[in-house]
């Protein structure tokens, strides 16, 4: 697998570069975002060696879409948006949002960008309404068109009635202060917007009401989103990247990648530890390469190879089993974007230099 993924990476690398070299000489292209082999390096401090977070990134995403970046903490996502937002210059390489050069024209991409970052950089003794205000003028909104921007962008996040919105933030719940942080990155119509793990810490009623504002966003504009949550990700992602040691392992939507690198179902069953060694014998009869994962207490986990066996077998051979066993429970299920991504992570390629 380790071989596998180490090959795919280098062709998928190859590949994008190609993509975005065509991109760039088709003065047509229409693309939000383009990022030309994206480096950035910390130089080292006190005789530690320089740290390579973003190892020549390229990537090209069109309007309408939102791509997900997943990755283990220190996986270089944070160095990248920092890059695309101006807080840090690359060390080589450029990007472009709307055809403008993050290098040399940020307080252009400003007014056509919004950003929500991962942890809520908001003024407690502003209203809510205060803030949309700033904001607002900072995107040159002004007048009549200013205040519609305003209670449009409170109503989308449920902080219009009952005067939520002329409420200090300081009153604000967390998923209140979420939701205006949201609104903060869409006021103005930017035509790009980063989101930094936007629903971290939400209760399931606010967080669906919050994706439901972002399918909603991304229509007109590019979305690039950082998030932790598999679920998230396959909410509200067209595209996914799985970001490790500072490169994409893997590129594509959801179905996709569970299709490459999950070639297996997933089998649970539950029974008395005395019954534990004829589970094992049922599954390998049904699956020659099952691979056992998990053990505990007469709970057993198993890969089965997808091509090795059929779903109406293993029901027949647990319902013919029950007459013999005690199994208390069962299940199977098909491999989860978690799965990829535990996997993925595991067999990146671990690289040191800064070559």
């Amino acid at each position: 697998f380790l071989q596998h993924i180490c090959i795919n990476t280098r062709a998928l690398i190859s590949i994008q570069r190609h993509v975005v070299e065509q991109l760039l000489m088709d003065s047509n292209a229409n693309q939000a975002i383009i990022c030309d082999n994206l480096r950035k390096v910390y130089p080292g401090k006190d005789g530690n060696p320089d740290k390579l977070a973003v190892r020549g990134l390229s990537l090209a995403l069109p309007k309408g879409q939102c791509f997900g970046m997943l990755g283990p903490n220190g996986a270089g996502k944070t160095s990248f948006i920092s890059m695309m937002v101006g807080l840090t210059k690359p060390t080589s390489g450029t990007a472009y949002a709307h055809g403008m050069d993050i290098r040399m024209d940020m307080d252009d991409i400003y007014t056509n960008m919004g950003v929500c970052p991962q942890h809520d950089l908001l003024w407690e003794t502003l209203t809510g309404k205060e803030h949309l205000f700033f904001y607002a003028r900072l995107k040159n909104l002004k007048g009549a068109a200013l205040v519609k921007a305003v209670n449009d962008s409170l109503k989308s996040v449920t902080l219009f009635h009952g005067g939520v919105g002329d409420k200090q933030v300081g009153k604000y719940s967390g998923g209140m202060k979420r939701r205006l942080s949201v609104a903060i990155s869409l006021i103005g119509d930017p035509k790009v917007v980063y989101m930094d793990e936007p629903s971290t810490g939400l209760d399931p009623a606010s967080r669906n009401n919050l994706w439901n504002i972002v399918k909603e966003a991304k229509r007109n504009r590019a979305i690039i989103l950082t998030t932790h949550s598999m679920e998230e990700a396959e909410v509200l992602c067209d595209r996914l990247g799985i970001f490790v040691d500072g490169e994409f392992q893997c590129l594509g939507n959801p179905k996709e990648l569970k299709a490459r690198y999950g070639g297996a179902y997933i089998f649970t069953v539950t029974t008395p530890p005395e019954q534990e060694s004829e589970i094992e014998q049922l599954v390998h009869r049904l699956s020659p390469s099952a691979n056992k994962i998990y053990n505990l207490s007469g709970t057993q986990k198993f890969e089965l190879p997808k091509q090795e066996v059929r779903i109406a077998d293993v029901f027949h051979a647990v319902e013919r089993a029950k007459s013999r066993l005690s199994i208390h429970a069962w299940g199977l299920v098909d491999t989860t974007l978690e799965d990829v991504f535990i996997k993925v992570a595991k067999g990146a390629p671990v690289f040191n230099d800064v070559a």
